[in-house]
This record gives structure tokens, C-alpha cells and sequence, in this order.
């Protein structure tokens, strides 16, 4: 089997572990946030992050090269408030649950990497991986 196999594999089990719940809280979040006018910056980024967590494998989130400023600091500190502190805890409480087995590992790994993202998404982007 080749790596894109194992990408495929990878990213249907990581539905049953918990993507599938994430992403769906990011587009509860998204579809909330774009019913204000101050909020559709935000919801784009949030559909990012959905369309990262319900397909993670095979794909990063990299900072842009161009990310630093305070408009992003300013919408990162922002979206803690609104939402990030919430999506970053479900992903932290998946984490620990799949950190239990050795099967879960990897998937609880990946959880808490999107934890860190959740809390921190403006000026970042998502690219495939090597």
C-alpha cells in the first residue's frame, strides 16, 4: 500500500475518533458567526479549520510568511473568547481520551496539535504535507 492509502485509512478512522464531532463544531461556530457583519473574517477561518479537522491526514497548518501584526494577534485573542477556548477543550478532553489506548495514540496526538491551532488560527494556512 502506498502513502496515500494509509492518508485515506488515517483520515476515515480519525472521523470515528472524533473528527466528525470537532468539524461539526466548527461549522456550528462558522454558521454562527457569519450571521454578524464583525464575524465573517472569523468564519472563514473556521471553515478552514473544519475542512482540517474532519480531513487532517495528508495536510499541515503552517504559519503564513507574512502573518506577524497585530491584526491577527488582535482576531486570535478575539476568537479565544468567542470560541477557540471551547473547540481547543474538546480537542484537549479527545486527546486524553485517545492517549489512554495504543490504538488512540496517534489520533490523540493529532488532537492536541489542532488544539493548538484552535486556540491560535489567524495567520495560518493549510497545505499538504511531504
Amino acid at each position: 500500500m502506498n502513502s496515500s492509502t494509509f492518508k485515506i485509512i488515517g483520515n476515515l478512522t480519525w472521523l470515528i475518533f472524533g473528527g466528525i464531532v470537532v468539524a461539526i463544531e466548527y461549522y456550528i461556530f462558522s454558521i454562527i458567526l457569519m450571521v454578524t457583519v464583525v464575524g465573517i473574517p472569523f468564519s472563514f477561518q473556521t471553515l478552514k479549520l473544519a475542512s482540517f479537522a474532519i480531513w487532517p491526514f495528508g495536510r499541515t497548518m503552517v504559519v503564513k510568511s507574512q502573518s506577524s501584526g497585530c491584526l491577527y494577534t488582535g482576531m486570535n485573542i478575539f476568537w479565544i473568547l468567542i470560541g477557540g477556548i471551547w473547540i481547543a477543550l474538546t480537542h484537549f478532553i479527545f486527546g486524553i481520551i485517545l492517549g489512554i489506548t495504543i490504538l488512540g495514540i496517534p489520533f490523540g496526538v493529532q488532537h492536541f496539535k489542532l488544539a493548538a491551532i484552535a486556540i491560535s488560527p489567524f495567520g495560518r494556512e493549510v497545505v499538504p504535507s511531504q
